[in-house]
């Protein structure tokens, strides 16, 4: 392709030039500056941050920069575009890195991505080629988040991966027994993929690479399978079954692309917005209180959580401040679970009633604990509530945590404490249940010293429902993320709402307007 060809094709793909019309500071004369290949050469490291160098017409660039050194050189309209495609490119590179390729509400996220200082492109790339720090620019322009760095070296790490033979063929399925049903593979049984098995563990770390494979499921191999189970969010038992066995068929590949979405998450996640924060995961089914010191995180507490059911009433994803704590709450039932829930029941079993401790209110704030009919009537036509007083069967628990929202999402506790001990922990109607709250308590009431821990397990077992307002905010941030570092290994979580599809096709639409162009 000849240099005018290359030089239209980019003129056809960025907007006029930010530079002065002789693309300057790109040029001295009609000689490139180190800048020019330098940007280049950042621009092509874009998959190391999980992004695409098409998008920043990377090998337009070089074709015409070669072009015309094969040529007769640069005249003033081809630095003129050269340079415009140069900045352009950069900007949207540095703009890219700083607050993503997507807007997270297009993927109906109710968070807004966050306001991170006054940062412009243009301004920060000017700045960056006169005092000549390009790679600092770039550097500096990315999540300055621990997290976001070890993601980028599990990326670079899945990437060697790729291509390996251990993958060069699929995991035979497992037995069937008599009725057609998978027979999991047990400690001591004996399997066709042990030798390909033992391979894919030792490429992911979870088995030493001097281990033979063995001729029967045991040992080493049974201790790799629960390290790749932990790693994977699975039952650590040792047994190979349909779960297991569908994540052992994941290739680096794919788990590549769920580190570069949690990448792009990162960089429009206000994760240091606050000195202080709560975090949901929601695939990871966890809680993370944090404070931020010196520009990093410090974990506080860790602990579980129920989430909403995937099927039907899934957590929404958001951002607001934690203003109050009650204490031995009311559960005020919501309507679509007092008509398609509890008035049915309460029709079929009229027991319920109390057992449950419920009690009708009517818009006046009358209280009733009688149940009848009229009442049941009254409630789906939206004339009286159902709540549920503080006891040990309340649906809240001894707790409930406030950060008020549209969406009347709440944390809170719960007295069906065995669910926590499940893997997979979407059970609710959308709030969020918390595994330790008197922990969770404690860390945000740190500005207010009078409340120890013990006076907060008297406040939560009194029974007498009490709403205490927080000295200082705490902000809350529901999440979503599929891949993460922790404790120096790979994790990887079920996308248990789809939102990485939703993700992969914004981020694909991203790409496509990045790289429209109307070519001959």
């Amino acid at each position: 392709m000849s240099a005018t060809a290359v030089l239209s094709m980019l003129c056809a793909l960025w907007a006029p030039p930010g530079f002065a019309a002789d693309g300057a500071p790109w040029f001295i004369g009609a000689q490139t500056t180190p800048a020019v290949q330098q940007a280049i050469d950042l621009l092509a490291a874009a998959p190391s941050h999980g992004l695409d160098p098409r998008d920043y017409s990377v090998e337009l660039l070089r074709s015409a920069l070669a072009a015309a050194d094969a040529g007769t050189g640069l005249d003033a309209a081809a630095r003129e575009r050269i340079g415009a495609a140069l900045t352009a490119g950069m900007e949207r590179y540095l703009s890219d890195l700083h607050r993503g390729r997507v807007d997270p509400r297009r993927i109906h996220h109710d968070f807004s991505p966050p306001a991170r200082d006054s940062f412009a492109a243009a301004t920060v790339l000017r700045d960056a080629l006169q005092q000549q720090r390009l790679a600092e620019a770039v550097r500096d322009s990315a999540p300055r988040l621990s997290q976001y760095q070890l993601l980028r070296d599990a990326l670079a790490r899945l990437r060697t991966l790729e291509g390996h033979t251990a993958w060069s063929q699929a995991l035979p399925p497992l037995p069937l027994d008599a009725r057609r049903r998978t027979v999991p593979l047990e400690p001591g049984g004996l399997w066709a993929g042990l030798a390909t098995l033992a391979q894919r563990l030792s490429a992911w770390g979870d088995l030493a690479a001097d281990v033979q494979a063995p001729t029967s499921y045991d040992g080493a191999l049974v201790d790799a399978v629960r390290a790749f189970q932990r790693r994977h969010a699975l039952a650590d038992d040792g047994v190979i079954g349909p779960a297991t066995l569908a994540a052992l068929q994941v290739t680096p590949a794919q788990r590549a692309r769920q580190v570069v979405l949690s990448l792009e998450r990162l960089r429009w996640t206000p994760l240091l917005q606050a000195p202080r924060m709560v975090v949901i995961n929601i695939p990871e089914f966890v809680l993370r209180a944090y404070e931020v010191r010196d520009g990093g995180i410090e974990v506080r507490q860790t602990m579980k959580v129920i989430v909403g059911k995937a099927m039907r009433t899934r957590t929404p994803l958001f951002d607001e401040a934690m203003r109050f704590i009650e204490f031995s709450p009311y559960w005020n039932v919501p309507d679509s679970i007092a008509r398609g829930e509890i008035v049915p029941r309460l029709r079929r079993d009229p027991g319920y009633w109390h057992l449950e401790g419920f009690e009708f209110v009517d818009a006046a704030g009358r209280v009733s604990t009688v149940l009848d009919a009229a009442a049941l009537d009254a409630v789906l036509a939206g004339r009286q509530r159902i709540r549920q007083r503080p006891g040990p069967r309340n649906a809240l628990g001894d707790i409930k945590f406030v950060f008020p929202n549209r969406e009347h999402i709440y944390l809170h506790h719960t007295p069906s404490v065995q669910l926590f001990e499940r893997e997979r922990r979407d059970f609710s109607h959308g709030c969020i249940r918390v595994e330790q709250p008197a922990a969770l308590a404690g860390f945000v009431l740190q500005g207010m010293p009078q409340w120890t821990e013990a006076r907060v397990r008297e406040a939560m077992q009194s029974g007498k429902s009490f709403t205490l307002r927080l000295a200082e905010p705490v902000p809350v941030l529901i999440a979503y993320a599929t891949a993460l570092v922790r404790e120096g290994r790979m994790h990887f979580y079920d996308d248990l709402y789809g939102l990485d599809r939703q993700l992969e096709g914004a981020l694909r639409d991203a790409s496509r307007h990045a790289r429209q162009t109307d070519r001959p």
